[in-house]
């Protein structure tokens, strides 16, 4: 309920008090104190400039404020000292509630004083009740309007302080990847990443539908574990963790994609690794690992083809697909007339859908491999060395001339297939 309008009496007093404290000197040293208890409860604010913009915004505030005791509007216009202040905050990289401490414990000190002011005074108790209870409820409404304002101010701020950070790196990283060579100490320094180490690209993605569903499939969780950014980087803080040194680099690619690139001190593991392993609806392309600007570059344009790679092919691949694994498929593909009449050319029978002429390519494939040992192959198939001695005969019989005599175009056309399929 809302205080009751004030006597004759309780009016006189706050406007002598108001006029004495608009004096220039006295404002100051409420200020002052007013500021110093904030301070002490708040110590990221004692940074020279930092303090000099919460003078403005107090000053200006206690401006209203004081002004608004005498009156019956209840409105606090937030004036814009107030509003620099939060950008400042934003800037430095407070949090949020930072800003609302602030507030909060500028109102309790607001209390203390006056609390103070009267208790000196020593007003008739009616008097000195009123005063408080008006104070009380103008600076209520001040801090949730200023609060309400202020917050919007902040976000705003910070938003716009992220946007042109991401912007910056942004430009600098294709720049560089568009071959521009740039001092690297102060690339690095605005990237938060040493471009100086080895590194390795990596490209995610995710599935069109990233929304995982409850348990009972009623509907979405009201999680955000379904967030496609929050999935992707994620997956690449623990690459970072179980591969890299530790450092990592990220740009948003899309709304669902995302670049990294890690940095790696040795050989990472191989395709085959469980390091690699990738849950759904997760992809990621992963180039070779280099160093310096070059390697930052040649790394991840091998990722973007993998990439290209992965969206094109056929839906039983890994999810997780490294470049070298797929180059000559990259390569070949790039015409796909020209590598379907090479397909057919050198698998003549074995080019058709069918699950025998599959397993038929698959031992091929991996006899070749295996420097033509069946023994090798045998091993990598998990089948007996029988077997692929007897694959391969019927493979011969197929094709109508013998394997070993072929040239590269076979390897080439049993990569495509691995990859892209018949």
């Amino acid at each position: 309920m809302a205080p009751t309008a004030p006597t004759a009496e309780i009016r006189q007093w706050i406007a002598d008090f108001v006029a004495e404290t608009l004096h220039t000197e006295t404002l100051e040293q409420v200020v002052t104190r007013l500021d110093e208890a904030i301070i002490a409860r708040i110590p990221e604010l004692r940074d020279r400039d930092i303090r000099r913009d919460l003078a403005a915004s107090s000053r200006a505030h206690a401006l209203e404020v004081l002004s608004g005791l005498t009156q019956d509007r209840f409105d606090y216009p937030v004036p814009e000292e107030a509003h620099a202040f939060a950008r400042t905050l934003a800037r430095r990289g407070h949090d949020v509630r930072l800003l609302l401490r602030v507030y909060h414990f500028g109102q309790e000190a607001v209390i203390d004083y006056m609390s103070e002011i009267l208790e000196e005074r020593q007003l008739p108790q009616d008097i000195e009740r009123a005063v408080l209870l008006r104070l009380f409820d103008r600076t209520t409404r001040w801090i949730s309007h200023s609060v309400e304002a202020l917050t919007d101010t902040y976000m705003e701020e910070r938003e716009r302080g992220l946007r042109a950070a991401l912007e910056q790196r942004a430009e600098l990283v294709r720049g560089i990847l568009d071959g521009l060579d740039p001092d690297l100490e102060s690339a690095s320094a605005r990237l938060g990443y040493r471009l100086t180490q080895r590194h390795l690209a990596l490209v995610l993605w995710t599935d069109e539908d990233t929304t995982p569903l409850r348990p009972d499939g009623s509907g979405p969780r009201p999680d955000n574990s379904g967030d496609a950014a929050g999935l992707l980087e994620r997956a690449v803080s623990r690459y970072t963790a179980g591969l890299g040194n530790g450092s990592a680099f990220t740009m948003p690619a899309g709304a669902s994609a995302l670049w990294a690139w890690i940095g790696v001190d040795g050989e990472p593991p191989d395709a085959t690794d469980a390091a690699w392993s990738v849950e759904a609806p997760v992809h990621v392309a992963i180039g070779t690992a280099a160093a310096h600007l070059a390697g930052f570059r040649d790394s991840h344009r091998e990722a973007v083809a993998a990439r290209q790679v992965a969206e094109r092919a056929r839906p039983e691949l890994a999810r997780a697909v490294h470049y070298p694994e797929v180059e000559v498929a990259y390569l070949t593909g790039l015409d796909e007339t020209a590598m379907r009449a090479l397909i057919t050319r050198e698998l003549g029978a074995l080019a058709t859908p069918d699950p025998h002429s599959a397993r038929l390519r698959e031992t091929l494939h991996a006899y070749l491999r295996a420097g033509r040992s069946p023994d090798a192959a045998a091993k990598l198939l998990g089948v007996h060395k029988n077997t692929v001695r007897y694959r391969i005969q019927r493979i011969t019989e197929l094709l109508g001339h013998s394997i070993d005599h072929r040239g590269p175009r076979l390897d080439i056309a049993l990569d495509c297939v691995a990859v892209y399929g018949v």
